[in-house]
């Protein structure tokens, strides 16, 4: 590798990821040297613009530090994921890309005609990383999920506070940052897999 090369200078991700757990993790893959383009919804974008802390507790879409955090190496464009015209944007970025990584609940990319089928026609090398609370498909894939949740029932908590009291949860956004970090490594796993392939090793 030449200096001053990144692992991921020559990779393009498309993200269209909001809040913690999906920004975090294509902020990991931008930390890397990816090329990361955020979609985010007109008028608002991410959600994460309206959450604390701000800089000098003044609110304002440019002055939280969360997101300012999540999204650091990234271009974003906004782009009206409800209209065709919006749909067809995403297909023809997908074309240039070599990842996808969205955090819509389970069925949602499919319902916008934006499901790994339709990606694939557009790209078939495209990578789809999914991060929705509960899986894609599994028992509870339907399940709304919030930090203290997902940090019981991924096992964490039996090992945090007093063994003579209740679990407690540790503060912080713990789990979503770590369900970023899986989401980062299982995309560069994915993108090495690819690489081999292509070569026939």
């Amino acid at each position: 590798m030449m200096t001053g090369t990144m692992p991921l200078d020559d990779v393009r991700i498309i993200d269209l990821t909001q809040t913690t757990i999906g920004p975090f993790c294509t902020r990991m893959l931008g930390d890397y040297g990816a090329d990361v383009i955020k979609i985010e919804r007109p008028g608002t974008g991410d959600p994460a613009r309206t959450m604390p802390p701000f800089f000098n507790d003044e609110p304002g879409i440019e002055r939280s530090g969360l997101f300012l955090f999540l999204n650091t190496n990234k271009r974003s464009v906004t782009v009206d994921l409800e209209s065709e015209r919006g749909r067809q944007i995403i297909r023809q970025l997908v074309e240039n890309a070599d990842v996808l990584v969205e955090n819509f609940a389970p069925g949602v990319m499919g319902e916008m005609g934006l499901g790994y089928e339709a990606l694939t026609e557009a790209n078939p090398r495209i990578i789809v990383t999914s991060l929705s609370n509960y899986g894609q498909s599994g028992p509870y894939h339907d399940f709304v999920g919030t930090e203290i949740n997902l940090y019981g029932m991924g096992g964490n908590m039996i090992a945090s506070g007093d063994i003579d009291h209740e679990p407690v949860k540790t503060a912080g956004r713990m789990v979503n940052y770590h369900a970023g970090y899986v989401g980062a490594l299982a995309t560069t796993m994915s993108l090495h897999a690819t690489e081999f392939l292509r070569d026939g090793i």
